[in-house]
């Protein structure tokens, strides 16, 4: 992660069509994403200066806007173009890339069908997202007291700024407390997910993960289910209970910047990196090299 400010970084942003300097990349602070959090955003890796799934990644942006009721102004091809530009501005080989679309600040107030849309893609140098010695024998989660909520109370399929509030209040608590992350449950008192991750447990052989009902179906976490089906794994999504930890092995996190970690500690419950989750982390470690290299 940036050792300075990332208002401070060096380099080029992307912003509404045109390339600037970094430091001129600014938005007004009456702009409608700010108050309302009327905004959506992707995060994507970048493996030997490849964009990983750039396609998916911009298709779940639109998506995401159009969720929110707005459409941004630009083609996926555009985008795309857009995001690959930036990488090669900045000349990122292994790094990170953040497209977000937000609503300006023509009005101010609830209503805001007259803002205009805007859109920038912002590219950094990008390490582990978590310790890469707590890796090796799994990080560190506690349960929050925050739930992902009802489909019914939030666009809950949009990756949307406002849904990641609780997010972080849910990480500072839990890093409060020496653990990594938090462990989220749903509105029912499922397992969900952590705070920008998908989860997996090992039980008796078998990947069993959480039925994206209420939170993201995320790329990584599709990306894995085909690699552990590709090895024979059986995957099974349902509804899990937090008591059903007890039954497991095994527990990974998967997402873009965790890509694929083991987890050790869950509350009360242990978890050992065996060979699954050894496995899943080498093949998904060739693909996004294979990728890169191709």
């Amino acid at each position: 992660m940036a050792t300075i400010s990332y208002d401070k970084l060096e380099g080029s942003i992307w912003y509404n069509g045109e390339m600037m300097p970094w430091e001129n990349a600014q938005a007004h602070v009456l702009t409608h994403g700010l108050h309302y959090a009327s905004s959506v955003f992707e995060g994507e890796r970048v493996y030997g200066g490849e964009i990983f799934k750039l396609e998916e990644h911009t298709d779940r942006l639109l998506n995401s806007a159009k969720l929110l009721d707005f459409e941004i102004p630009y083609s996926a091809d555009e985008i795309n173009a857009a995001c690959r530009e930036t990488v090669l501005k900045n000349n990122i080989v292994d790094g990170y890339v953040r497209p977000v679309a937000w609503r300006g600040s023509e009005m101010m107030g609830v209503s805001a069908q007259a803002n205009r849309i805007n859109l920038a893609i912002a590219v950094w140098q990008w390490p582990s997202y978590f310790d890469p010695e707590a890796r090796t024998v799994g990080i560190k989660l506690k349960t929050t007291k925050w739930r992902r909520p009802d489909p019914r109370t939030a666009p809950v399929h949009s990756k949307a700024a406002g849904l990641y509030m609780i997010c972080t209040l849910s990480k500072h608590a839990a890093e409060a407390e020496g653990y990594d992350d938090a462990l989220m449950l749903d509105w029912r008192g499922q397992i969900a997910e952590s705070t920008g991750a998908n989860i997996f447990f090992v039980i008796d052989g078998k990947l069993h993960t959480p039925t994206p009902d209420c939170f993201l179906d995320g790329i990584t976490r599709r990306t894995v289910i085909d690699l552990a089906k590709a090895r024979g794994y059986e995957i099974i999504e349902r509804a899990i209970m937090p008591e059903e930890m007890a039954n497991a092995t095994e527990c990974i996190l998967t997402g873009t910047a965790a890509e694929v970690t083991p987890v050790g500690v869950i509350d009360d419950y242990r978890f050992k990196p065996g060979a699954i989750t050894a496995q899943l982390i080498e093949d998904f470690e060739n693909l996004v090299n294979r990728r890169a290299a191709a």
